[in-house]
């Protein structure tokens, strides 16, 4: 090689060295990737720009290997060259976070168990009970807005949390449709809130009050409603750190951190909590304190933008070259992120995070990885190239395992202390939903359309609640609120009427017998509705035929309400007869089968159905505004014997006269018969397997020229024969009438 190329070739394995090592990383063989950067690092000038670089990435490594005592120095050599910027940071703060990080597996779901996580216990939060619960705040639910899902949240916190033009709900993760300015208060569920929970209810006023009076800097007047607020819900972890947020803006930072330590108390599991704490202690000059405070609010959100710049700032701070003016015990600052155990137990029993005395500045030992392919830096000087990456390989190949030996310290005394909070805070929530099921009074979850229960109870973005089944019938007439009038075109256009889970759950605990009661009452209605012998729904309009489809255009309240009962029953199906003056609709009809709907935005829909079944009239009524009647169905009596040759006979001819009919249309004609009807239909194999008889028998009399009354009679016709010679008939008289216009044509 030559001494011109040699450069060249360097600059080319030193490349494919910080691959491997970057591969070696992301393998999580730390040990590999941290021997290859100090390599690195050793073949580099004094002057090199990139000796900061690959310093940072040998500490990463080497803290993600669990030496994190070496890797602090190595930090520390990286930012004496230059200050250390958070593109540096990032991998440190992703291993301090997931050192401090809750096991979900483990603590975390212990934490839920106890009231820590979703619907936090009532006895250690602010929360009045566990089903008027906000999932965003984690507090009782204040001018609760339900979505088009049917999930219930604070209307403040959908205001804060939501910076998309349509909400997406946190429980689901379904976007709404609606953007938050659509959405009202949720008229029922507030007032259930105000009548079982008056004192929390109040402080949420008071709160709403002082925020207001924070937000126009009146900031002594806004502090005097959260004391009353705090008074009346000493548990709402929210007011206690809000109130820290104004203790800080007034520069009392000790109270300040006493409400945000009691905030982290009541809500271990809550990053805005710790955010609030970590703020209070950069203000009293605790830096290392809040540094943990930060990093354990990314265990928690790993999302939070604030915590995650403001740890950077810090640990940017704390690895800057230490000065005159930076105190010593700075170099001890690995111990603040030692104790993996004492942050996990903090969460587990709080007291333990807020106890008197600083933190240990003892340096515990986390488990290290047993050594596994070390590389000797004598190997690094191999010349033979494809020796080295070869041995190299097969070293990144080797798995290395990691012994944890503070996982087994200390679980049974957690385990009984979480058991015993989560038998506390069962007792209490027990005790509160007993009061609750005392105050509630069926009354209080009525529908204001049928003075009834609510029934799979579905609010509408305005905030009143209905039974699904009323609001539908209601938005059958009218696309507003049937209340408020409140234009609801595009709630109606998704059509989604989810239920209120909330307000579902509650009847279904506190109310179960009413429940039971209505549910019975809903069954024997759908079970009426369900008969396709009585009280069958008839659509009054036009002729259908067996076997032959039936686009139907539905606009009419009243046939909108027949479509959706025919659905939600299961049946899909319903009569079509023809109008008459006398008896309302005629004594013949066929029965229709729905196969699908296309909805509007009006409200209006395009119903696609096949005849299905012939049937005869016995009684006439009528139900919500359409027709309905009870029928028997009707089906061809078959022949036997010699009659049975003399009917294929008839039948073959009468198909061929079909036939020649069809085929003398003129193209346009044609074409669009076929594009309703589709072309006609094939001779069945067996003449009288079908109780309808042959489907092109249908297809034609539904073609031909005929009026509805012509028609009618071959429904109730029983006998193929008879319904044979009447088509014939018809044949004969459409070619001697195109016979005749024929020759008159020639005349003239």
């Amino acid at each position: 090689m030559s001494r011109s190329n040699k450069p060249a070739a360097m600059g080319t394995e030193s490349e494919s060295m910080l691959q491997l090592a970057a591969e070696a990383f992301q393998a999580k063989n730390f040990e590999l990737a941290a021997e290859i950067y100090e390599c690195q690092l050793a073949a580099l000038g004094d002057g090199a720009s990139r000796r900061q670089e690959l310093t940072v990435r040998r500490a990463d490594a080497l803290a993600y290997g669990g030496k994190f005592a070496e890797a602090f120095v190595v930090y520390r050599q990286a930012a004496e060259m230059e200050r250390l910027r958070p593109a540096h940071l990032g991998n440190l703060v992703d291993y301090l976070t997931s050192i401090t990080k809750i096991d979900k597996a483990g603590d975390r779901r212990e934490g839920s168990e106890a009231g820590a996580v979703g619907c936090p216990g009532p006895g250690a939060t602010g929360c009045c009970c566990q089903e008027f619960s906000c999932r965003i705040c984690l507090s009782s639910l204040f001018e609760p807005v339900t979505l088009s899902c049917g999930h219930c949240f604070c209307k403040k916190c959908l205001e804060k949390d939501t910076k998309e033009s349509e909400v997406v709900c946190k429980e689901c993760r379904l976007s709404s449709g609606v953007a938050v300015r659509g959405y009202r208060v949720n008229v029922v569920l507030s007032s259930l809130l105000a009548k079982c929970f008056p004192r929390v209810y109040r402080a949420g006023q008071l709160r709403r009050e002082g925020n207001g009076l924070y937000s126009q800097n009146k900031v002594q007047e806004a502090l005097e409603k959260y004391d009353n607020a705090i008074s009346m819900s000493p548990t709402d972890h929210i007011l206690f750190s809000n109130r820290s947020q104004i203790h800080s803006s007034l520069k009392h930072y000790d109270k300040a951190l006493r409400d945000a330590e009691m905030a982290c108390r009541l809500m271990p599991l809550w990053s805005k909590g710790h955010v609030r704490k970590a703020q209070a202690l950069v203000s009293l000059g605790r830096t290392e304190e809040a540094l943990r405070e930060y990093l354990l609010c990314l265990s928690i959100e790993p999302e939070c933008r604030l915590a995650r710049n403001e740890a950077n700032k810090l640990l940017s701070d704390l690895l800057a070259p230490v000065t005159d003016q930076v105190p010593d015990r700075i170099c001890d600052f690995p111990s603040i992120l030692s104790s993996r155990g004492r942050i996990k137990n903090s969460v587990s029993a709080p007291s333990q995070l807020f106890g008197p005395g600083p933190l240990s500045l003892e340096l515990s030992r986390t488990s290290t990885a047993p050594v596994v392919g070390r590389l000797d830096r004598s190997e690094f000087k191999v010349q033979d190239e494809k020796k080295m990456d070869n041995y190299l390989l097969h070293v990144r190949k080797r798995k290395i395992t990691k012994d944890d030996c503070d996982e087994e310290n200390g679980t049974k005394g957690r385990g009984d202390a979480n058991k015993r909070l989560k038998t506390e805070s069962a007792e209490a929530n027990d005790l509160l939903s007993s009061a609750v099921g005392d105050i509630l009074d069926p009354t209080d979850l009525e529908c204001s359309l049928c003075m009834r229960l609510l029934y799979e109870p579905v609010t509408t973005p305005c905030g009143h609640t209905f039974c699904l089944q009323c609001l539908k019938r209601c938005l059958d007439h009218n696309p507003k609120c049937p209340l408020c009038k409140e234009e609801l075109s595009e709630y109606l256009v998704q059509r989604q009427y989810c239920k209120t889970a909330l307000m579902e759950n509650l009847i279904a605990r506190y109310l179960p017998s009413e429940l039971m009661e209505r549910q019975k009452l809903h069954d024997e209605e759908m079970a009426e509705l369900s008969n396709l012998n009585k009280n069958v729904p008839i659509f009054v309009c036009t002729m259908a035929f067996p076997t032959v489809p039936c686009p139907l255009h539905i606009f009419e309240p009243c046939y909108r309400l027949m479509i959706r009962r025919c659905m939600e029953t299961g049946t899909n199906c319903f009569g079509m007869c023809l109008g008459d003056d006398l008896k309302g609709f005629a004594d013949y009809g066929c029965l229709l089968e729905i196969r699908d709907v296309t909805f509007f935005s009006d409200g209006r829909s395009v119903v696609d159905t096949i005849g299905r079944r012939r049937f005869k009239v016995v009684q006439h009524s009528e139900r919500d505004g359409y027709n309905t009647a009870d029928i028997e169905y009707l089906e061809d009596v078959k022949v036997e014997g010699l009659a049975v040759g003399e009917l294929q006979s008839l039948h073959d001819t009468v198909y061929e006269q079909a036939l020649v009919w069809v085929n003398s249309l003129k193209t346009e004609q044609k074409e669009r018969i076929e594009g309703h009807f589709g072309p006609i239909p094939e001779k069945d194999p067996e003449l009288q397997a079908s109780p309808n008889g042959p489907s092109w028998c249908w297809w034609l009399l539904a073609v031909l020229p005929l009026e509805g009354r012509a028609q009618l009679p071959f429904l109730a016709i029983t006998s193929l024969k008879d319904r044979l010679s009447g088509i014939r008939k018809v044949l004969l008289f459409m070619a001697r009438s195109r016979h005749r216009g024929h020759a008159v044509g020639q005349r003239f």
